[in-house]
């Protein structure tokens, strides 16, 4: 049994196209999220890679901190 994420999935979590993510996000949370989405989040903020993809811890500390501004 592999406990590597890559492996396991064929995704590496450090690096997530916008599809990519918008998938994973939307099966672990259970609510739907799209490119669109993402793609909005990219635009007021979000941190990508060089390449335009998405880290899963980079991002998910992104939303906490808006979250945190949007309550002040």
């Amino acid at each position: 049994m592999t406990t590597d994420y890559r492996e396991a999935t064929g995704l590496n979590p450090n690096a997530l196209t916008l599809a990519d993510a918008a998938r994973l996000l939307a099966k672990a949370g259970g609510q739907a999220v799209t490119v669109e989405m993402l793609q909005a989040d990219v635009a007021a903020g979000a941190p990508t890679n060089a390449d335009g993809t998405i880290n899963l811890v980079h991002y998910a500390a992104w939303l906490l901190k808006e979250m945190r501004r949007a309550d002040n």
